[in-house]
């Protein structure tokens, strides 16, 4: 296991894994967690042996979102010696693009939560495209009980992700919300045993690792720009991301193994 000391990164097989680690403060953002992620999400997205990811968190907690106890003691609550800092400075939308917000990865992104997901943690969870959670998870947006805004794109995102009434509530109650709840509103999609997401996202990974990685990142690609188009918009760029999936020797491996009675190869062309 390796990365920055607030984000430990592991790859098992095909899969990266990335852990929050910062247990003590229910793995609140820090700029070397923020860094260390955006690092990762290219990461992801530069090595063609990875083909999926799993966010999660250590200690018991998903992320508390931003540190507030940093925060109140000023500084945008991040230290003046952090020696993350100048990558911020270089490039200040860094942090948004860590959190999901400015940036998409092309491999699908599982996210595997316990505990607490709340605040930043919520917001990163709708930057994931598959989401489990375990029984006592907890969800919920809380800036505007703290005369903060849920600025990392809940206002813009939730609704799209679930139904606008459910959206508003979380949003404008601040309240707490468990695993049930989430999963009753779409915000994840499947709830398991207290200390088993971690393992059942490591399950959907393999299932998504065995299918041909180039269609994986089509159907992604697709599902996301096509989200805000018409019907017919919509249909009309599914076939220009689609087609192409056709002419690559993917896709004729998988017809051609599955008449071979043999596992596919797939070798990204």
């Amino acid at each position: 296991m390796s990365g920055t000391e607030h984000l430990l990164t592991e790859r098992h097989g095909p899969t990266l894994v990335l852990t929050l680690n910062r247990p003590e403060a229910k793995n609140a953002f820090s700029i070397p967690m923020l860094v260390g992620l955006y690092d990762a999400w290219l990461e992801a997205d530069a090595d063609d042996g990875i083909r999926s990811v799993v966010l999660t968190g250590a200690g018991g907690a998903f992320c508390a979102g931003m540190d507030l106890k940093a925060l109140a003691r000023g500084g945008g609550g991040f230290a003046e010696d952090d020696p993350h800092r100048a990558r911020l400075a270089a490039d200040p939308d860094l942090h948004w693009k860590a959190m999901l917000r400015h940036h998409r990865p092309r491999k699908p992104v599982i996210a595997a939560v316990e505990g607490v997901c709340v605040a930043g943690g919520t917001e990163i969870l709708q930057g994931t495209d598959i989401r489990v959670a375990a029984e006592s998870a907890s969800f919920g947006l809380f800036e505007v009980r703290r005369g903060l805004f849920p600025i990392g794109g809940s206002t813009v995102r939730l609704q799209r992700q679930i139904p606008r009434t459910h959206a508003l509530e979380m949003l404008l109650t601040g309240r707490r919300y468990t695993a049930a709840e989430a999963a009753a509103t779409g915000l994840v999609g499947s709830v398991v045993p207290d200390g088993t997401a971690l393992k059942r996202a490591l399950e959907l990974a393999e299932a998504v690792n065995e299918a041909a990685p180039l269609a994986v990142e089509a159907v992604k690609r697709s599902v996301y720009e096509t989200a805000g188009l018409s019907e017919e918009e919509g249909l009309a760029r599914e076939l220009e991301i689609g087609w192409p999936v056709f002419a690559t020797e993917d896709a004729k491996e998988g017809p051609r193994a599955f008449a071979e009675h043999r596992t596919p190869v797939y070798l990204r062309h």
